[in-house]
């Protein structure tokens, strides 16, 4: 989404507790903010008093507590606000709370410290709580929380199960309601779901919200106990969604594929062998040089984009995997039955389904780079398996057998999103990124990990940590290359950073961001989140690489699970202007390709049709598309 006039967001709000910034703004465009020293359009329920200031709200219990009752009604609201105890304190809203013939029903999130829990509440006339019964657990990736199965089995209980530890290059948020501290607090209640969101943390407080419980009503702040202050209330009526207007730059000409869900990934190559580029994506290559004429690789079914994923081809690549001289496909597989990464053999000219043969056994990243990390001349494929950073090779001698795997990293130094492969300290070999910093190729495989350069390239919180394809190059001209990558592939956040050396060429990175969170949108008010795709290349000819990025809409499922999951999907590319001017010598300039396409898990920048000019071709939940670069006189496209 973009806000050309924030006018809403104030700034940034420090939290002791954290040692971390957390913005003040909710992860949603609101219908409302609460700006002013009056507390008209609310009223007061129950036994407290309630006074209004320079957009802060202060609630203190008198006895049995109360509530400031919105005097509007919602069914699906979002709501969110920053608040404080100044010392011991019952804090939390009230959704949908409707009138009874005895009072009201509805949905209560408890913001208490210790206790961040969803209930059904039935309160009397005055305000009182009458009956408090916890919801049943539900949330995730589902919009409709299921019904109960009353044949289940009742669960029994399990030990906690160890997760492994995470890096410590990221830090963690410290995620519970602290008193005398200021916390963030963002409730979304959708269909029969309730989600809440504490200090930017993971979904906390999930529970099922039938519309028994209380099916349109009010929202409401609370305190039970003690004396709070909330500011920046806000909220949003989630039943209204915006389709806008589709847009795409008069710098590139959209071109349609399909209309249908079948992808997460393309590649190109030329697959018939007549000296034109072709593009594969998901079941399908297609033909240039008008590309309307397609033909299945491997059996073509949809997936329903509003609950199902693409597990056949999360990624996907090209290359002559066999050594014969033709272009075959790579896809990385998800789905139960052919878990790992397939290569799709090419027939050579026979009208038939390709052979399918599993080169790599396990793969657990949602981002894989393909590159030559050996410098042999062929494609490796850079991914996580098993917790750890990796890269494998295939044997052209004997190309249906598993590929060699290399194992780069120590156990848990893998993550889903983001990885990037480039010569970071400029020694000539391929080196390897990930969010938690780069591992630094040795002269000489020994079979051991790479040695550890720890850095932060991402963020921890509500979305979890890690990007896209990560961008190595030199951004700002001065010979060493730095860092572009998306900070959280399911949140906010566009960074790049500059790669610095002491005297003794020590590296480390000062990060600069391109667009960070709805607090802080980026230049021209660019905001948009779930940036899942990225890549890079020569957009404008220049002869400097620029990022190419792009949202994917509804990134896990058609629901509230992720920051603003309705937004435009959005696909842009920022421009690499180098400018001494600038922090770091350098700024990214945002220019909207399209609105309606996005990304899947990668994205495709090449120059298709030899015409000197930068095409992008993305595979979404909206179908395949081409976006045909416009020619710059003398601009010589950089393949990626």
């Amino acid at each position: 989404m973009r806000f050309p006039n924030p006018r809403y967001f104030t700034g940034v709000l420090l939290l002791g507790f954290a040692a971390s910034a957390i913005a003040a703004a909710p992860s949603f465009r609101p219908d409302s903010v609460f700006e002013g020293s009056a507390l008209k359009g609310w009223h007061p329920v129950g036994d407290a008093s309630w006074s209004a200031k320079a957009g802060e709200i202060t609630g203190k219990a008198n006895g049995g507590g109360g509530w400031l009752m919105l005097d509007q009604s919602y069914q699906d609201v979002a709501m969110y606000s920053v608040f404080k105890c100044a010392g011991p304190c019952k804090a939390g809203y009230l959704l949908r709370a409707e009138k009874t013939a005895d009072g009201y029903k509805g949905i209560f999130v408890s913001l208490d410290a210790g206790n961040t829990a969803s209930y059904a509440v039935t309160l009397d006339a005055s305000g009182k709580i009458l009956t408090k019964e916890p919801l049943r657990s539900a949330g995730g990736q589902v919009r409709i929380a299921p019904p109960v199965n009353p044949d289940a089995p009742a669960p029994k209980p399990r030990p906690a199960a160890a997760r492994p530890s995470m890096p410590s290059v990221i830090p963690v948020p410290v995620t519970e309601v602290q008193n005398g501290e200021w916390n963030t607090a963002e409730v979304i209640l959708d269909a029969n779901t309730v989600r809440a969101f504490i200090n930017q943390g993971h979904e906390a407080a999930g529970g099922d919200a039938e519309e028994n419980l209380g099916k349109y009503g009010p929202i409401a702040l609370y305190v039970g106990e003690g004396e709070i202050t909330y500011k920046q209330v806000s909220y949003k009526d989630e039943g209204w969604k915006e389709y806008p207007e589709e847009f795409h730059s008069k710098e590139f000409r959209k071109q349609r594929l399909s209309d249908f869900y079948y992808a997460w990934g393309s590649a190109s190559g030329d697959v018939n062998h007549d000296g034109v580029e072709d593009v594969i994506a998901g079941p399908y290559y297609y033909l240039g040089p008008d590309y309307r004429k397609r033909r299945e690789i491997y059996l073509g079914v949809t997936r329903n984009p509003s609950d199902d994923y693409t597990h056949e081809c999360w990624m996907q690549f090209s290359g002559d995997f066999t050594g014969d001289g033709w272009v075959d496909s790579l896809t990385a597989s998800f789905s139960d039955h052919d878990h790992g990464v397939w290569m799709y053999e090419n027939p050579r000219g026979e009208s038939r389904r390709w052979d399918k043969h599993l080169v790599v056994e396990d793969i657990q990243s949602e981002i894989a780079q393909l590159a030559d990390i050996d410098g042999d001349g062929h494609p490796d494929l850079v991914y996580v398996a098993d917790g750890t950073v990796r890269w494998a090779h295939p044997d052209l001698k004997n190309p249906y057998k598993l590929w060699t795997v290399h194992v780069v990293s120590e156990p848990n130094m893998g993550t889903a999103h983001g990885i990037g492969t480039g010569d970071i300290n400029g020694d000539g070999r391929m080196d390897i990124v990930n969010a938690f910093g780069w591992w630094e190729q040795p002269a000489h495989d020994d079979g051991k990990p790479w040695k550890y350069h720890p850095y932060a390239f991402s963020r921890n919180g509500r979305s979890g940590v890690g990007g896209a394809i990560m961008a190595v190059y030199d951004v700002n001209g001065d010979g060493l290359n730095d860092v572009v990558t998306v900070l959280q592939a399911h949140g906010y956040g566009i960074a790049w950073y500059e790669q610095k050396r002491d005297a003794s060429g020590n590296i480390d990175f000062v990060e600069h961001m391109i667009q960070d969170d709805p607090a802080h949108p980026g230049p021209g008010g660019v905001i948009f989140s779930q940036a899942h795709g990225a890549t890079f290349g020569d957009v404008d000819g220049d002869g400097v690489p620029d990022f190419i990025v792009g949202k994917r809409y509804w990134t896990h499922r058609d629901n509230f699970y992720d920051p603003d999951p309705y937004g435009e999907g959005v696909l842009y590319w920022y421009k690499t202007v180098r400018d001494k001017s600038a922090p770091g010598g350098a700024r990214f300039e945002p220019h909207m390709i399209d609105n309606h396409s996005g990304a899947g898990s990668d994205i495709l920048a090449t120059d298709l049709n030899h015409d000197g000019a930068l095409d992008i071709v993305t595979s979404t939940r909206f179908g395949t598309y081409i976006f045909w670069g416009t020619p710059k006189n003398g601009s010589k496209a950089v393949k990626k």
